[in-house]
């Protein structure tokens, strides 16, 4: 190889290696922002629960359900709590992936459960975070995926995304589900649902989903009598196997397979009734009043509503249209825990998209503004979280 050539390979490895950086800087901006967005809310956290003699690393890792899955991680299932007649909780209601997760790093290093549980969910939402970008970057370009995540950073019930909560990992499995989908990639489309499958008991969404994009595509390929891959029906195949085997598992376990799981959550007070309890709740609070985060509940699950509709007029790509419904469907729809409804729509950001390009828009038309409206919507998301975790004693 002559001298000339060496030095035209030299050039060419760097200028490829300075593309793949330049590449790579607009995602750690965002990522930046994400997480300089929930060290601030964990600050303002930490603040209010020394104020009030409390420690924020407790109530960030061992609070509500988090208990739950960390006694699962340590021990197994097989722990019931007997309330009242008809009012049994059982840990059978808590999906297994999470605390899997768990207890693999506590195997693998000096982390207690609570700390354990800390760094999935901080690293689970650090992917989700990258998982949103990557597909809002391919639908609308990196201005509005930025403004995407910062946005799910910053909504009045991300203090969940700093907790050991199961919503950062579902939302990981969802968001790169959703854009292998877009990006057909079908085999991977499949693998992600059946985890995400496996974090939660909504996360059944992003195989309904995966599935609604494989039928769509195979009514597209009949129409165009074209050939549809085999990697699509496998992808397809894949997509419900986490959340069915579980369920299964534990309809096993209950000695009823296919209603089992279903007896379960009744127990403890959750069932679908298309939206009666809650519509029966709210009533209650019209009439009566309550609590203030059940008023501030029911506010933003009307938002949540609100943002749907513009989803669908902007013609969102059928998958992400399907998963955000199906989750919007089973929390409206589901009765129980009226007050974690918010935290049950964690993951539907999708539903962001379009105040993400609003926001993209006002920023490039009036700065100020745009930063106005991202300081009052931190504003909010710091101080209603710390709210929640410390001073509403209320289950998340």
């Amino acid at each position: 190889m002559t001298h000339a050539s060496t030095l035209t390979s030299s050039a060419v490895a760097e200028r490829d290696a300075g593309t793949r950086v330049r590449s790579w800087r607009p995602l750690a901006a965002a990522l930046g922002l994400f997480v300089a967005a929930r060290l601030s809310g964990a600050v303002v956290l930490a603040a209010t629960a020394w104020a009030t003699g409390r420690q924020p690393l407790a109530l960030l890792g061992r609070s509500w359900d988090s208990l739950w899955y960390l006694g699962i991680a340590a021990h197994g299932y097989g722990r019931t709590l007997h309330f009242q007649p008809g009012v049994v909780h059982s840990d059978l209601a808590f999906f297994p992936l999470y605390p899997a997760l768990v207890r693999a790093v506590t195997a693998v290093s000096p982390l207690g459960g609570g700390a354990a549980g800390l760094l999935v969910s901080w690293l689970a939402a650090a992917a989700a975070a990258c998982g949103m970008y990557a597909l809002g970057a391919r639908l609308h370009g990196r201005a509005v995926a930025t403004a995407l995540v910062l946005l799910w950073g910053l909504l009045p019930h991300s203090v969940v995304l700093s907790m050991a909560y199961t919503e950062p990992v579902l939302t990981a499995f969802a968001a790169w589900a959703l854009w292998a989908v877009l990006d057909g990639r079908w085999l991977w489309a499949g693998a992600l649902a059946a985890a995400a499958g496996l974090a939660r008991p909504n996360g059944f969404a992003v195989a309904v989903a995966v599935l609604a994009a494989a039928a769509h595509e195979l009514w597209r390929g009949r129409v165009e009598a074209r050939e549809v891959s085999h990697s699509l029906w496998t992808g397809a195949a894949l997509a419900p196997l986490g959340w069915g085997a579980y369920v299964l598992w534990v309809g096993h376990r209950e000695g009823d397979l296919l209603g089992g799981y279903f007896a379960v959550q009744r127990r403890w007070g959750s069932r679908f009734d298309f939206g009666h309890g809650s519509l029966r709740f709210v009533r209650h609070l019209l009439l009566h009043g309550d609590r203030f985060v059940f008023p501030m509940t029911m506010v933003i699950v009307a938002v949540y509503v609100l943002l749907y509709a513009l989803l669908l007029a902007d013609r969102a790509p059928l998958p992400l249209l399907v998963y955000s419904g199906v989750l919007l469907l089973v929390a409206l729809g589901g009765s129980g825990f009226f007050e974690s409804k918010p935290r049950f729509l964690l993951p539907a950001f999708p539903l962001l998209l379009p105040p993400a390009r609003a926001l993209v828009r006002t920023a490039r038309a009036r700065p100020r503004h745009a930063t106005v409206v991202v300081g009052a919507l931190a504003g909010l998301s710091f101080a209603y979280g710390a709210y929640l975790v410390v001073i509403a004693h209320t289950p998340l």
